[in-house]
């Protein structure tokens, strides 16, 4: 025989094998197998070999280790369509903390007085996921800059303060954001301080202080995100890239005086 050939058997033993009388915990093994399965079509495979393992033992008064239910469930393809949890992940200790010196005074006297950022999470596809990172001046309301990634990493947000550093012309902003892990991180810390801007977190816990940011990310999915399903990344990413532009330049707003924020800033300027 082939098989036995290639495994390197030999033929005489596998059919003293075929012959064998079972053991007296093989028997078992199957016996408790059907009743998993059994168990496993009444629930509708709602059970996990945890719950599976807790219902045979008071249904056959047993006691089986979970372990043994979860071998034979994993040999025998049988396993639970309940979504499973997602792993926690230790949170990482911030290696730069500072204080809310914005302060809730969300109103700027100048364009590059008062920046604030964060970054918003978006689907598309088959449960694929984006993440878009943006600056907003408070002076106007403009997005200065934003990058789209597929990762929500400190390189999606260093590259969107590197584009709006890249903007100023001798001016020194504030730059307001939460504690995530980007924007406690050196890197961003180092970026902050050659640009010479200062630097303010939100509380933990308090997403009000960064209002602004926060508003933002309501208009846009309000009005572009939610009104349509995006299949691609790159359907997406065409789409903020509208959004953001008609946000800047053509969205007329009651507290800038009836101007879009680019029109008020070019004013100012």
């Amino acid at each position: 025989m082939m098989l036995c050939e290639i495994a390197g058997i030999a033929r005489s033993a596998y059919y003293k094998w075929l012959k064998r009388t079972p053991s007296v915990r093989e028997r078992q093994n199957e016996e408790i197998l059907e009743e998993i399965k059994t168990l496993h079509e009444e629930v509708k495979g709602i059970y996990g070999y945890r719950r599976i393992t807790m219902t045979l033992n008071r249904k056959l008064g047993e006691k089986f280790n979970h372990k043994r239910i979860y071998r034979l469930m994993k040999i025998s393809g049988i396993q639970s369509v309940i979504r499973k949890k997602r792993k926690r992940y230790k949170k990482s200790t911030p290696q730069h903390v500072t204080e809310n010196v914005l302060n809730r005074e969300f109103q700027a006297e100048k364009p590059n007085e008062k920046w604030v950022t964060d970054v918003t999470e978006f689907k598309y596809g088959n449960d694929k996921k984006a993440y878009l990172s943006a600056i907003r001046d408070l002076y106007d309301g403009s997005i200065v800059s934003y990058v789209l990634g597929h990762s929500n990493n400190n390189q999606l947000v260093f590259k969107t303060l590197d584009q709006a550093t890249a903007l100023l012309d001798g001016a020194h902003p504030l730059i307001h954001s939460d504690r995530g892990f980007q924007y406690t991180h050196q890197g961003f810390k180092r970026r902050i301080d050659k640009a010479e801007m200062t630097q303010s977190m939100s509380r933990v816990g308090r997403c009000i202080d960064n209002g602004p940011m926060e508003s933002f990310w309501g208009t846009l999915k309000s009005e572009k995100y939610y009104l349509k399903k995006y299949e691609t990344f790159e359907e997406l990413s065409m789409a903020i890239d509208e959004y953001i532009h008609f946000y800047n330049h053509n969205r007329y707003q009651k507290r800038l005086n009836g101007l879009s924020p680019m029109e008020y800033r070019t004013k100012a300027a």
